[in-house]
């Protein structure tokens, strides 16, 4: 298997794979054969310096042959992770494999190929990943990013007719992913753990720091200060997460990023009703991730973390960056949503108090969390109630609320710049379920062009776009409150 002298203009460094050697195995990709484009994010590949969707690229991003990265292979990552709070002392890359990395104005993304067949860390798995639960990923990574988000990135899904069994016979397709780094919790605590090595602990960490923390030391203060950002960057995506309305589903440390970006899409879900018991993964029986428990998990996969540093981080600096996540959690929160609802922000237990009766009226009252948040756009402080007050069934309670929080906004200037400023806060469209479901049957159908048109209004979710109305549409009585597997 050769590359494709063909190839675009893509230059490939391989810093992990040769300074961290003994946390990779080299891998190949087995093809899935004959293959087609079902999704491209023009906005990812510009990122790449507008690489287009050619006929050679599609070979390589199909595994049929391998792109160019100067190793003649690619390789997997090896690393552990607690699952649904067991330790699992080594998991690894069972089903993706990273090419290498490719420096851009905006910095260096990792590419990796996810469905490319069988690595040394795919416990008895085919190293397979079906249609439907790629797509899903790529529509899942362009729309965070989009909603401001941090995320990793797809690029495209690759097709074919290669047969996966999982619940039923399925087809094969491989996301091409870009990350700015695929370092996980689960690395550190592969190399505490399991490994028992604090020689390579060592490397790890300072390999972590100068490829991605530059600014910092690579001494006591600078590995302080390092997991203090780690610490932050966690609190801010989850942050957003709460805000939005977003549930992973599979909050693993093995799938928690060491840079705070929102890794491995698997049975997430965006809330339709709110709901804080929502769970979106159907073997998540307990509800160990549901949407309410995002924080605390957080909270808990990053003291897993700290437990692995202890060997060359001083427990005193390691408790210092625990300690503050509540507080940096609370904060970007807070400054999210009084944003959302065009207050300017006071006490911040004040501020908490009305958002989170907020949240409280909405559960009582069923409404979608999106379409509700949306309908702040409209809002006049003049209003004696709020716009969405007849779809609500404990009426008084809303009433209630709508009163104080029309107190908040007595300095209101000029509103129709205040209303659009909601508009910019509050999305008008996000990646429902359903509507990821109904792209995926119409590709499964030979129609990947839906894909496209949801994409094209994902990546514009503040926008009112005329003529696509039905994408922000409510979730249908099939769908709400769907949960999924993890081949999802």
């Amino acid at each position: 298997m050769k590359p494709d002298a063909l190839t675009p203009d893509l230059s490939f460094s391989q810093p992990y794979f040769t300074e961290l050697p003994q946390l990779v195995s080299k891998t190949q990709p087995q093809g899935i054969g004959a293959s087609r484009w079902l999704a491209w994010s023009d906005d990812a590949a510009a990122l790449l310096g507008g690489l287009t969707p050619t006929a050679s690229l599609l070979e390589q991003c199909a595994g049929n042959q391998l792109l160019d990265n100067g190793l003649g292979h690619y390789f997997a990552q090896v690393y552990s992770g607690h699952q649904f709070g067991g330790y699992s002392p080594q998991l690894g890359d069972g089903r993706a494999m990273i090419v290498g990395n490719l420096n851009t104005p905006q910095g260096a993304y990792e590419m990796s190929l996810k469905g490319a067949g069988t690595t040394p860390y795919s416990r008895h798995g085919d190293g397979r990943a079906v249609l439907r639960s790629s797509l899903r990923e790529f529509l899942a990574s362009e729309a965070m990013h989009h909603l401001g988000v941090a995320t990793t990135r797809a690029l495209a899904v690759v097709g074919s007719d290669l047969p996966v069994w999982r619940e039923s016979r399925e087809t094969a397709a491989i996301t091409v992913r870009l990350a700015r780094s695929h370092i996980r919790f689960g690395h550190f605590e592969y190399v505490t753990h399991t490994r028992q090595s604090k020689p390579q602990l060592q490397a790890l960490l300072d390999f972590t720091i100068r490829q991605h923390f530059p600014e910092l030391s690579g001494d006591a203060a600078g590995y302080k200060a390092w997991f203090a950002q780690v610490v932050e960057r966690t609190a801010l995506m989850i942050a957003k997460w709460q805000a939005y309305g977003f549930t992973h589903g599979v909050m693993n440390t093995d799938n928690m990023s060491i840079l705070g970006e929102t890794l491995d899409y698997g049975p997430f879900g965006f809330l339709d009703t709110y709901q804080e018991s929502f769970v979106c993964n159907h073997s998540d029986s307990e509800g160990r991730y549901s949407f309410v428990r995002q924080p605390a998990v957080a909270l808990w996969n990053l003291q897993r973390l700290a437990q692995a540093l202890v060997p060359i981080i001083p427990s005193d600096d390691l408790v210092a960056g625990l300690d503050s996540f509540e507080r940096l959690l609370v904060d970007h929160y807070v400054a999210i949503m009084t944003t959302r609802l065009g207050i300017t922000p006071q006490e911040t237990r004040a501020d908490l108090g009305l958002i989170s009766a907020l949240m409280l009226a909405l559960e009582e009252n069923r409404l979608d969390y999106t379409n509700t948040m949306r309908q702040f756009s409209v809002v006049s402080p003049k209003d004696q109630q709020a716009p969405w007050q007849d779809d609500c069934v404990s009426a008084q309670v809303m009433k209630d609320w709508f009163n104080a929080y029309r107190r908040r906004l007595a300095d209101v200037g000029d509103i129709d710049d205040w209303q659009a400023q909601r508009r910019q806060t509050n999305p008008k469209f996000i990646l429902r379920n359903y509507l990821a479901q109904e792209a995926i049957e119409a590709a499964e159908s030979g129609h990947p062009q839906a894909v496209a048109e949801l994409l094209s209004v994902l990546q514009r979710p503040f926008d009112e776009q005329p003529g696509q109305e039905h994408y922000a549409q409510a979730a249908p009585n099939w769908a709400q409150g769907l949960v999924l597997s993890c081949s999802s």
